[in-house]
C-alpha cells in the first residue's frame, strides 16, 4: 500500500484482497508506510465501489445461509470479524453497512466498552470468550481483546511486564479458536490524523451527532503517536498464520465497506460450507405429503 491515490487499481478478482492487505513479512510494522486514502485493489472510485459492495450481497447471503445450515449437522465452523481502529475510524459504520448484507439472525455483534467491575475480576480474555460466535454464526467484535494491549499500553493500566505477556496469550487464544473452527478476520481500520479531525468536527457541527461526541476524544487525540505505536506492536506481534491482521485504508468510507465485505467473502468462500444432506426418504415424504 504505497502512499499514492491509485485510482487505476487492479480488480480484486485478479488478486486475493487478503494477500494485498495482509500484515506480514520480517519488517516491523510502520503505519506511516500505509496511506489511509489508498485504493490498493478493487473499485477505482466511489460509484464503482458502492455498486461493487451491493453486488456482493447475494453471494455473501448465500454463503452465510450455507454456513448456518452446515452447523445443524455438526459443522463447528464460524467467522469472527474483529474490528479495531482509532476513534472515528468507522467501526460502527462498518457494522451497519457490511453486516447489513447478511441475515442478522445469523450474526452475533458485540461492542466492547470499558470493562465492568465483574470483568476486571477475571483474566482479560474472560469477557471475550463469553461473546464468541456459536457454530454457523458470523460474529462481529467492535473493539476486542486488543484493547488490553492498546489502551492498556497507552494509559499504562497494567505493568509492562504483564502487558508484554499478553501478546503471546492472545496468539495462543486465537490459535485455539482456529483449531476449534473459528475463522478470524482481523481488520485494522486505518485513518489519517487529518481525517479524524474532520470527522470529529462533523460531530460538533451537527447537533444530531452530538451524542457521538465525547470531550475526552480530544485528549485521546493528543495521544495519537502513542496509539499508533501501540497498534503497530499489536499488528506486528499478533499477525499469525492462524489469525493474520489486515490493514484496510479507511479515509474513504466506501472503500472501507467494500474491502471488509470482500475480505469476508474470500474467507467464506475458503470455508465453502455445504448444505447438509437430508436423513430421510425424500420420495416417501413427498408421497405422504401429496396424500394429505
Amino acid at each position: 500500500m504505497p502512499k499514492k491515490d491509485n485510482r487505476k487499481a487492479r480488480p480484486a478478482e485478479r488478486a486475493a484482497l487478503r494477500e494485498v492487505l495482509r500484515v506480514g513479512g520480517d519488517r516491523p510494522v510502520d503505519l506511516r508506510r500505509f496511506d489511509p486514502r489508498a485504493i490498493p485493489a478493487g473499485p477505482a472510485d466511489k460509484a464503482a465501489g458502492v455498486a461493487a459492495t451491493a453486488a456482493l450481497a447475494d453471494r455473501l447471503a448465500s454463503l452465510q445461509e450455507r454456513l448456518y445450515a452446515a452447523s445443524t449437522a455438526g459443522d463447528r465452523r464460524r467467522i469472527l470479524l474483529v474490528l479495531q481502529g482509532t476513534d472515528t475510524s468507522g467501526k460502527g459504520g462498518t457494522v451497519k453497512h457490511v453486516i447489513g448484507l447478511f441475515n442478522p439472525a445469523g450474526c452475533r455483534i458485540k461492542a466492547f466498552k470499558a470493562p465492568t467491575p465483574e470483568e476486571r475480576d477475571h483474566p482479560f480474555l474472560w469477557r471475550i470468550e463469553k461473546a464468541l460466535p456459536q457454530p454457523g454464526e458470523i460474529g462481529i467484535f467492535d473493539r476486542s481483546h486488543y484493547e488490553d494491549v492498546l489502551i492498556a499500553r497507552v494509559r499504562e493500566l497494567v505493568p509492562r511486564s504483564r502487558l508484554g505477556r499478553r501478546y503471546a496469550q492472545i496468539n495462543r487464544f486465537e490459535q485455539s479458536l482456529a483449531e476449534d473452527g473459528v475463522t478470524l478476520v482481523k481488520v485494522f481500520l486505518h485513518i489519517s490524523y487529518e481525517r479524524q479531525r474532520a470527522r470529529l468536527l462533523e460531530r460538533l457541527d451537527n447537533p444530531d451527532k452530538h451524542w457521538k461526541f465525547n470531550a475526552g476524544d480530544i485528549e485521546e487525540r493528543s495521544m495519537w503517536p502513542a496509539y499508533q505505536e501501540a497498534y503497530e506492536l499489536a499488528l506486528e506481534r499478533c499477525s499469525t498464520d492462524a489469525a493474520p491482521w489486515f490493514i484496510v485504508p479507511s479515509d474513504r468510507k466506501w472503500y472501507r465497506d467494500w474491502a471488509v465485505s470482500r475480505l469476508l467473502l474470500e474467507h467464506l468462500e475458503d470455508i465453502d460450507p455445504r448444505y447438509p444432506k437430508g436423513d430421510f426418504d425424500v420420495e416417501e415424504c413427498r408421497r405422504q405429503l401429496l396424500a394429505t
